[in-house]
């Protein structure tokens, strides 16, 4: 029993780790429920809860990864347009012609 209870603290902490940070004084509701469901989890089924719990941490750890990789190599997805083709246009050595410049302002 100890080590399930053991391995049922350790996934609930990777769970905690992964979930955004929030003060310690006042838990979310989600983490109050996950607490809860642990805590009153049946012994029929315990492993194959803490399994799919496992499986939930691996699936939150890969999603963070991939949103971390995606930020760092496309740099671009967060900006408009007239800056896509601005940081185009300087990437080569050109600049802007001045009317697109003062287009731009005026907007």
């Amino acid at each position: 029993m100890t080590s399930s209870a053991a391995r049922a603290r350790s996934i609930y902490r990777s769970i905690l780790r992964e979930l955004p940070q929030r003060p310690l004084s006042e838990p979310s509701p989600i983490q109050q429920r996950i607490r809860t469901a642990i805590a009153t989890r049946s012994h029929e089924d315990a492993d194959a809860e803490m399994d799919q719990a496992e499986q939930y941490v691996q699936y939150a750890k890969a999603q963070r990864m991939y949103t971390t990789l995606l930020e760092r190599y496309n740099p671009g997805m967060s900006i408009d347009e007239e800056d896509k083709v601005r940081l185009t246009a300087r990437r080569v050595g050109m600049d802007l012609p001045d009317e697109l410049k003062h287009e731009k302002g005026s907007s």
